[in-house]
């Protein structure tokens, strides 16, 4: 096994056949008489960037319009319709708004191509205007993070998402590669990599390490949890821990248990990810499908498999809709509201739907211990967009939220106006992170937070 006379490590893992299942953060993990900032149990910040097209229902997203109004004006007022569901946690949130994305806009002399510039929300950089494969953006705030924080975990990130990228047709043209559409997360400016959206699979990677499609196969027939294989493994460690750590494993071990007996019903509904590894996995409701996600990330984050992750919530010309937002209207076509109010309510009520299981994803980061605080006192989440005004195709005055404390380094203030690219706010984050570089994209200089 692997606890010691002293103290159990940081990476120790519950191996079988197929199964590799790391552990939570527990107490057991730090020496006796040693502060915990001087052990390899002291938390890493965490960091996730979430990317959603369209942006936010202009005048729905801050009390009295403050997305629309001048920094002169006094803009400290509170949360708007969208972001209400984050209200327990606004100690820790900021709301910045007046930033323009001028890397997705068309370069001089030239127009088109709006929906294929996702590419630059986390890069800041203008994409190069090509079909084949000469592709040129930037790299990503996710991966430049990772290349710090990720070395030393299992997956140094994460590349996650909703929609099939197979459903996104019509959406490259202008003479823009797809790739600008498709990915986020850039580990290098030619360098793409791809989101999986299937939530089978991206529980497999984080439990299932060694295991063979035909032995997910054969555990999936037999309807049996990949806990099976280490039960007794399980009960012996339990034996050397603790009370807290006991009842804490308990929890994590539940989560997991939890996850993959959702993931057999979606399974059994027979619903399949179209060119997938395995067609089973995702659910046929939307909203399971990223209740699911969210926890997987969730399960990520809490076993430090991984520190760094970039999510595509939603993609360009988007035709999902969510029936628990209070409407049927698609995404896309409720940005394009026309400035009908119905519609742009519509467009408003979607965008909330998405704080609230955004919210969801919050809660149980906070209620997860971590090192001397819980996840979410390590976590930074970044959730952005390359247009302010949908409707428009604008990408002038998009909106963005940082939720968490990032190790302290977050110094939240609720509402914030800032002026140039957004790219500068990508550099605030570099430079939260330790990470001094002077520039990202097109960024001029960083955004003064807190």
């Amino acid at each position: 096994m692997y606890v010691t006379k002293k103290y159990l490590s940081r990476r120790a893992m519950l191996r079988a056949a197929g199964v590799s299942l790391a552990l939570p953060f527990l107490d057991s993990m730090v020496p006796a008489q040693t502060p915990i900032a001087k052990t390899a149990a002291n938390a890493a910040p965490r960091f996730m960037g979430i990317f959603s097209a369209h942006g936010w229902s202009p005048t729905y997203w801050a009390d009295n319009r403050l997305a629309e109004r001048p920094a002169t004006e006094g803009f400290n007022t509170g949360l708007g319709f969208i972001h209400k569901p984050l209200e327990a946690y606004q100690d820790q949130l900021t709301i910045c708004a007046g930033l323009d994305s001028t890397a997705s806009m068309p370069p001089p002399g030239t127009s088109g191509g709006d929906h294929a510039r996702a590419a630059a929300a986390l890069t800041g950089a203008p994409p190069k205007k090509t079909g084949g494969p000469d592709i040129w953006c930037g790299t990503s705030v996710d991966q430049l993070i990772a290349q710090k924080y990720g070395q030393e975990t299992v997956l140094p990130s994460m590349q996650i998402g909703i929609e099939d990228p197979g459903s996104a047709t019509g959406v490259c043209g202008w003479g823009y590669s797809c790739a600008y559409t498709n990915s986020i997360s850039w580990s290098a400016p030619n360098r793409p990599l791809p989101h999986e959206i299937n939530p089978m699979i991206m529980f497999e990677r984080l439990v299932g390490d060694g295991a063979t499609p035909e032995m997910r196969l054969a555990r999936k027939k037999a309807a049996v949890s990949i806990l099976d294989g280490v039960t007794n493994k399980i009960a012996d460690m339990k034996r050397e821990l603790p009370k807290g750590d006991r009842a804490r494993l308990d929890d994590y071990l539940e989560n997991v248990r939890e996850i993959e007996r959702r993931l057999q019903l979606a399974a059994k509904a027979g619903t399949s990810v179209p060119g997938m590894e395995m067609p089973f996995g995702a659910p046929p409701s939307i909203d399971e499908h990223i209740k699911l996600v969210w926890d997987i990330q969730h399960l990520a984050f809490q076993a430090d498999i991984t520190r760094v992750s970039a999510m595509m919530f939603c993609r360009d010309e988007s035709a999902t809709s969510y029936p628990e937002a209070g409407t049927n209207t698609a995404n896309h076509g409720a940005s394009h509201h026309g400035e009908d109010d119905k519609r742009r309510e519509d467009w408003a009520k979607i965008n909330r739907y998405w704080m609230k299981t955004f919210a969801g994803f919050a809660k149980k980061m906070k209620e997860t211990p971590d090192g001397d605080g819980n996840l979410l006192d390590h976590s930074l989440l970044f959730w952005t967009s390359n247009m302010g005004n949908g409707n428009q195709h604008s990408h002038v005055n998009c909106g963005s939220l940082m939720l968490g404390g990032a190790s302290g380094r977050h110094k939240p203030k609720l509402n914030v106006y800032a002026e140039g690219p957004t790219s500068n706010l990508l550099l605030s984050l570099l430079h939260m992170y330790d990470i001094q570089t002077e520039k990202i994209g097109d960024s001029t200089r960083p955004v003064s937070i807190g």
